[in-house]
């Protein structure tokens, strides 16, 4: 499968992408192709609504959005790594999200599988609810099918997701895939 790991946190050596790293060890060693876009570190502006790409055309905006538009849609699965900001996802990952608008007609409804992996400061499952009912709208919106998720609660500082039972988690999903 052609894999598409896209990473919302601003640290790069955060939890979430942390969790993402391995996620892609697991999915490497089943031989899928991975192509990995660390949103914080790319230059991604905001969809501006002018609707010029008519949603499934070229936007107005030129950013490295458009290195990542072709493996989006080539994408056999879509992984969202982030972590939880203000009780929403990353705004990096946002704008991301947000641009798939350009491409909606050539993703909607175009089989796919996606797996979200987040982190949190918090131990109350609770607090993640509103971020995993965004993603769960999300798949439901575009048609794909969610094959798991990574709730990483209780991991704060740089690091701290490390000596956790998640790492594995992520990695044996990338392994199920």
């Amino acid at each position: 499968m052609k894999i598409v790991v896209l990473t919302g946190s601003p640290r790069r050596n955060g939890n979430s992408a942390y969790l993402a790293e391995q996620f892609i060890k697991g999915a490497q060693e089943k031989g899928h192709e991975i192509y990995r876009f660390d949103c914080a570190f790319k230059q991604v502006g905001p969809c501006r609504a002018c609707n010029h790409c008519g949603m499934d055309g070229p936007c107005v905006i030129k950013d490295d959005f458009n290195e990542l538009r072709p493996h989006l849609i080539a994408a056999d699965m879509v992984v969202f790594a982030t972590p939880m900001y203000y009780f929403g996802i990353s705004a990096q990952m946002k704008r991301v999200i947000d641009r798939f608008y350009a491409i909606n007609g050539q993703i909607k409804g175009h089989y796919k599988k996606a797996a979200y992996l987040m982190t949190y400061a918090d131990t109350d499952p609770k607090e993640a609810e509103a971020m995993l009912l965004h993603y769960r709208t999300l798949m439901n919106y575009l048609g794909w099918e969610s094959v798991g998720e990574v709730v990483a609660s209780g991991v704060w500082t740089t690091g701290s997701v490390r000596n956790t039972r998640y790492p594995e988690q992520a990695y044996q999903l990338g392994k199920s895939v």
